[in-house]
Parts: C-alpha cells; structure tokens; sequence
C-alpha cells in the first residue's frame, strides 16, 4: 500500500487534544444527566404506581407504562422492580437523613439532643405516609446486598439518636439497645397511625412517641437523675 504524502494529517496539537477531551467530557456529562433525568421520571412514575396498587401489586410493565416506556426500555435503567423499589427506599433515606441532620439542639445538652433528632424522623415519616411504606420494604426485606446498603443508611439516619444515649452516659451496647427500642416504638405508633388502627385506643401517636421521649430523657439525663434540673426544663427554648 502507498500513502501519498498530501494523505498524511499533522497530529493533533496539546492544545487540539485538550480542546478535543474537554468536548469529550462535555458530552459524557449530558448523556449522564440525561441518564439520570429519566431514571427520576421512571422512579415518578414508580411512585403513582406503587400509590395506586402497592408496591407487592405493581409491575414492571405497569411503571413502564406510567412512565411512557416500553418495558424493554426501563430496563436500561432498572434491571427488576426489586431495583426499583431499593433506588425509592434508597432516596427515601437520603430525605431522613438530610431532615435529621437539620435538627438543632444547643450543644452540650444530650437530652436536647435526643428529643430534637428523635421527633425528626418519627416527624418525617408521619408526614410522609409513603416514605414510611417505603421503610416496611426493609422490614420485610430486599435482596440481602440490597439489604445490606439500605440498613447502613438507615442506620446512619438515627446514629445521632444513638449518639445522644451516650452522650448521656450509657456505653455503647446500652446505647444501640435503647436506640433500637425508640425506633421500635415509634415505628409501632406509626403504623397504628398510618393504619387508622390508633383510633381505637383514643389516642394520638405523636404525644405518645413524645411521652416515650420524655421517660427516656427522665431514666437517662445526669441532670435529671442528679435533681440539678427539673425534667420540663430540658424542653424550654
């Protein structure tokens, strides 16, 4: 083979090679947005169908359908429904914890503490009945990677609970129990809520989770125990 010599093209100059990767770079950067811009419609469109029919009675092509994809087109962003639901509960508890971290107590002061990132999210999801759905879905349980990953962010949202038991005094082990005993009780008065089942019992799950927060405050804050300061004192502005 002969190559003419008015075939042969200089190399690219270092100046040509950036321009060329920067372009590059630009263009990966909008399929990734774009990328992203339709899993969040196709997780939308999740959302209405898992309102509609729950999430055991929805489909695959259902959400697909919601979305305005074929089924084999959601499947380039979401490879089963299982997937679906871990990027919802996933989302979910990114919100939990964003709103638990935004909750103020005045430093030094673990009661405060406790209380002010105790009613964030036992707030959070009695104001978010869906999100508090989505949350059963790790009760039951997901694949066990899946599993996995979600309860360390779940985990990591109500650390700062755990956080303020020892802050208080207890060890860490006493700490991780009574943390999980507060989640335990408040998830139990959300469902009652969230079922309607509360009403039974003449009550409102908010003051009751209140109350629980109060005697755990009573058992464990120095100060309380000590007589240095009086129980509702801990909760004035």
């Amino acid at each position: 083979m002969v190559v003419q010599l008015h075939e042969l093209r200089p190399l690219p100059s270092a100046q040509e090679q950036a321009e060329a990767q920067r372009q590059l770079e630009l263009r990966q950067q909008r399929q990734l947005a774009m990328s992203d811009t339709r899993r969040a419609h196709v997780l939308d469109a999740a959302r209405r169908v898992f309102a509609a029919r729950g999430v055991e009675g929805a489909s695959i092509r259902e959400i697909a359908r919601e979305a305005g994809y074929t089924a084999g087109a959601l499947y380039s962003y979401f490879d089963s429904k299982e997937a679906i639901c871990a990027a919802l509960v996933a989302e979910s508890l990114d919100r939990l914890q964003a709103e638990v971290q935004a909750a103020r107590a005045p430093k030094g002061q673990p009661a405060k503490a406790l209380v002010a990132k105790a009613q964030a999210w036992f707030g959070f999801y009695a104001q978010n009945p869906r999100d508090l759905d989505l949350g059963f879905l790790l009760v039951n349980g997901l694949s066990p990677e899946l599993d996995r990953a979600l309860n360390e962010r779940l985990l990591q949202a109500l650390s700062p609970c755990e956080q303020a038991f020892e802050d208080m005094g207890l060890s860490p082990d006493a700490a991780a129990r009574e943390n999980a005993a507060l989640f335990a009780q408040g998830m139990g008065l959300l469902l009652l809520q969230h079922t309607g089942r509360i009403r039974l019992f003449g009550q409102a799950a908010p003051a009751l989770f209140a109350q629980y927060v109060d005697r755990l405050v009573e058992r464990f804050d120095p100060a309380i125990a000590s007589g240095a300061v009086k129980q509702r004192d801990l909760f004035a502005e």
